[in-house]
């Protein structure tokens, strides 16, 4: 293998590296997109459920790679009070129930007809730098090695950012900041197409049970668990089907798929630009901490990014100060929700059954003309004002 020049090298196949890529190849910059795994897209590690409002911000037009649109989300307490959100409400998990293999390949193609030029199985095994600048990539194809030189290097490579590490940004994580999650898709349930379900408290300590309805009778049913409640590597199966055997219209059902991993529920980083290399998506920790959902913020983040990167390759300027336009940029439209929505999220995981289930049962039939921690805080505060005692940050 020979080594390769670019503009812009981007690590990770996926939304937000598609994304990415794209947009520095709209604005004119040459582009490559490497991805370590064979086919892009596969496996799906997702619920497999987005909002609809970013689509066309971001240049994406609905596809064939949608299963189903829902009205709204159903928020259930322990004890299954529900609270309902319609669709425009219910944060960036909630629109269109996706097959996200589809979806991701469709970015790709994005990515492809802008000129980007893609190479799959191929992975970054070091960066590349010169003067304290990175530079580059080492890579592997195939089990040849070679460097891939390039003014700008965008790290798309997920929450535990190898890249980053390399670079000398600090990636670490704390338990507690982590959800480890299980999913299976199922056939033969009764679950309703009109919503995507969430179930709170000790059936998924630290995170909840998730139903995401794919058809009739077809449905994502999952888990996410706070890694730092979690005493066995079972433990998260062991509660899914624990909760599934609780409930006759999944007790029924059918297991025809199961996928596992892991995803940050952790505040941005604060730092996800260094001279030559800029962070996006996972790698930035642009996770939403409440509900683990990543796809409209990495999205989001990407059109700036890939904007910037291409900036500044015809500017002659990748140092830190000038890859300040990407970092202030995403902080200004994605900053604020995250902090807070973790915030909360530390608050969450400390609440007991009990105190869900008045949460929730403060909410049902509730309309709040816009959906925040802080009107629901204040919708709760009108029944249960003990419940909000220690929430008073937040209001």
């Amino acid at each position: 293998m020979q080594d390769l020049k670019t503009d812009v090298l981007v690590i990770g196949g996926g939304p937000a590296g598609s994304m990415t890529a794209k947009w520095a190849a709209k604005k004119g910059a040459r582009v490559l997109l490497i991805e370590k795994r064979q086919e892009i897209g596969s496996p799906v590690r997702c619920g497999e459920g987005i909002s609809k409002a970013w689509l066309p911000d971001v240049g994406i037009s609905p596809g064939r790679w949608i299963n189903l649109e829902v009205e709204g989300a159903r928020i259930f307490s322990p004890t299954e009070k529900v609270f309902e959100i319609n669709e425009k409400h219910a944060g960036n998990e909630v629109g269109y129930v996706v097959e996200r293999d589809e979806f991701d390949k469709q970015l790709a193609i994005d990515a492809a007809n802008a000129g980007v030029e893609i190479k799959l199985k191929t992975a970054a095994v070091a960066v590349l730098k010169e003067h304290g600048r990175v530079v580059g990539a080492k890579v592997k194809e195939f089990g040849q090695t070679y460097e891939v030189r390039a003014p700008i290097t965008v790290a798309a490579d997920g929450f535990e950012s190898q890249v980053g590490r390399w670079a000398g940004l600090p990636t670490n994580i704390a338990t507690r900041d982590m959800d480890t999650c299980l999913q299976y898709r199922m056939t033969n349930v009764d679950s309703d197409v009109r919503y995507c379900d969430f179930y709170l408290g000790k059936c998924a300590p630290g995170g909840y049970v998730w139903v995401f309805p794919k058809a009739d009778g077809l449905a994502n049913v999952g888990i996410g668990v706070q890694v730092s409640q979690v005493q066995n590597p079972a433990d998260p199966r062991t509660l899914l089907d624990k909760w599934i055997a609780e409930h006759p219209g999944y007790a029924k059902g059918k297991k025809i798929d199961m996928v596992g991993g892991g995803v940050s529920i952790s505040p941005p980083l604060k730092q996800t630009v260094t001279d030559g290399l800029m962070l996006v998506g996972d790698a930035a920790r642009m996770i939403d901490p409440l509900t683990g959902g990543g796809i409209a913020n990495g999205c989001i983040a990407g059109k700036i990014c890939g904007t910037v990167a291409a900036e500044a390759v015809h500017a002659g300027d990748v140092s830190k100060e000038f890859l300040q336009r990407y970092e202030k940029g995403w902080r200004a439209q994605l900053e604020e929700k995250l902090y807070r929505n973790w915030l909360a999220k530390e608050k969450l995981v400390t609440l007991s059954d009990e105190t869900f289930d008045k949460v929730i049962d403060a909410l049902e039939g509730v309309r709040l003309e816009k959906l925040s921690v802080h009107n629901i805080l204040k919708a709760v505060r009108d029944k249960y004002p003990e419940v909000t005692k220690e929430f008073e940050a937040f209001l």
